[in-house]
This record gives structure tokens, C-alpha cells and sequence, in this order.
């Protein structure tokens, strides 16, 4: 088991004032604090490629345990690393992140279901920029540098989190009970072509999720689901 289940952490993500002006036009008045009300952020994304394989470092501070319910839990941080063949998978995968007396890592589990690889850790503070990584594929030592998706445009989770609480206000007023907000938010960075977000609200019983253009948060595209029937 790794080391996920012994960091307790709750999220301290502060509002720019350009994140709240979205919130402020929105409401009129201040606005409620939802950032206590996360349950996940995905905040960077590393990538490196080589012709056998995709890997991809994912930087999340989640609830646990997560639960869809709409009661936000302590968070901790985990780094977890996804690497996809490009060809047959081989017998063994190790992976190591870092250098030195911070490198962490070891054997990557094979998940058939999605025919990829998967190594999850625990940490204190996340990599920035670029980050080395080891990777033994296939009897053959890859030494590569994973470099951040993040660009000087891509706008933070806070900032995230302000455009779809403003998109969302008429939801987000529905989930509230006596004046109080009683749901859980999750803002996890993508990359496909470019740089998007996604942003859901959920109280248990419905969730609605939008995906966000990654530097104006714009909503390009919205669902709405059903929990509980």
C-alpha cells in the first residue's frame, strides 16, 4: 500500500482577484468560499514519449477515501503515473521518479482493462517544470525528463474553480440547505490538443460537469448526470 493513506491534508487554494471577478459579477455581493468544498484537484500534468511508450505523471490532491457523495474529505497528495505501450506490453515495468534521496518508485501494475500501467505515490510537494524519470521497459533503462503541459496561459485550479462556480451558480444555489452549500466540487487539469479543465459539482444526488477551455475558462461543453434514482 502506498504511501496515499498516511499524509492528512486539507487544500489551501486562494482566490487571485482576477480568479474571483467571474464570482463577483456572478453573485453581486461576496462570494461563498468554495475551495473548502473540493474533494479533487488535478493541478499539472507531466509527459514524456518515446517510440514504446506514453507515460504521464498526474499531480492530485484527492479526498480519501474518495467518494462521489457530495461530502468533501481530507485530501492528500499523490503523484500518479500512467504509462501506456505503444505496441505489445512487456512482462516488467519499473519506474522511478527523482534523484537522489527524494527518487521514489518501483514496479508498475499492468491493468488489464485499460492495457496500460500504473504506479501511484504519495508526496509532500509536487515536481514543477520538468522531472526525471527511469523507466525499465522491456529489459531495456529509458532515463527521460517529463516535462509540465502547464503554459504561462493555462490558468490555475483556483482560477478554474471561479469560472465554473460562476457558470454554475443556479446548480450550486439548488445543492444548498438552509444557506449552506452542501456538496463537493472537483477541478482536474486535462490535455488533449491544448489545455482544458474539468469541473464538477455533485451533492450526491445529480452531478453536473463542464469542460473548460484551459486559458479563458470558457465552458465548451456541459453534462448533467443522475446518482440515485
Amino acid at each position: 500500500m502506498h504511501n496515499t493513506m498516511k499524509k492528512r491534508i486539507f487544500p489551501v487554494i486562494l482566490f487571485s482577484a482576477a480568479a474571483l471577478t467571474p464570482l463577483l459579477f456572478a453573485t453581486g455581493c461576496a462570494p461563498y468560499d468554495y475551495s473548502d468544498r473540493l474533494s479533487e484537484v488535478r493541478s499539472d500534468l507531466f509527459l514524456a514519449e518515446t517510440e514504446e511508450f506514453t507515460l504521464t505523471l498526474a499531480c492530485t490532491e484527492r479526498e480519501y477515501p474518495y467518494a462521489d457523495d457530495g461530502i468533501p474529505c481530507p485530501m492528500t497528495k499523490t503523484v500518479q503515473i500512467t504509462l501506456t505501450p505503444a505496441a505489445e506490453p512487456a512482462d516488467e515495468v519499473e519506474i522511478y521518479v527523482g534523484e537522489g534521496d527524494a527518487r521514489w518508485g518501483g514496479d508498475a501494475s499492468f491493468r488489464t482493462t485499460h492495457g496500460d500501467y500504473t504506479l501511484s505515490q504519495g508526496v509532500d510537494a509536487f515536481p514543477e517544470g520538468s522531472v526525471t524519470v527511469s523507466v525499465t521497459y522491456g529489459g531495456t533503462e529509458h532515463s527521460l525528463a517529463a516535462t509540465s503541459v502547464r503554459t504561462e496561459e493555462t490558468i490555475s485550479p483556483s482560477e478554474a474553480l471561479a469560472y465554473g462556480v460562476a457558470a454554475e451558480q443556479e446548480t450550486l444555489g439548488r445543492m444548498e440547505s438552509g444557506g449552506v452549500f452542501c456538496g463537493e466540487l472537483c477541478v482536474r487539469l486535462l490535455h488533449r490538443d491544448k489545455n482544458y479543465y474539468y469541473f464538477a459539482v455533485t451533492d450526491g444526488e445529480e452531478r453536473v460537469s463542464l469542460l473548460l477551455d484551459g486559458e479563458t475558462g470558457e465552458v465548451l461543453a456541459r453534462r448533467e448526470d443522475t446518482l440515485r434514482s
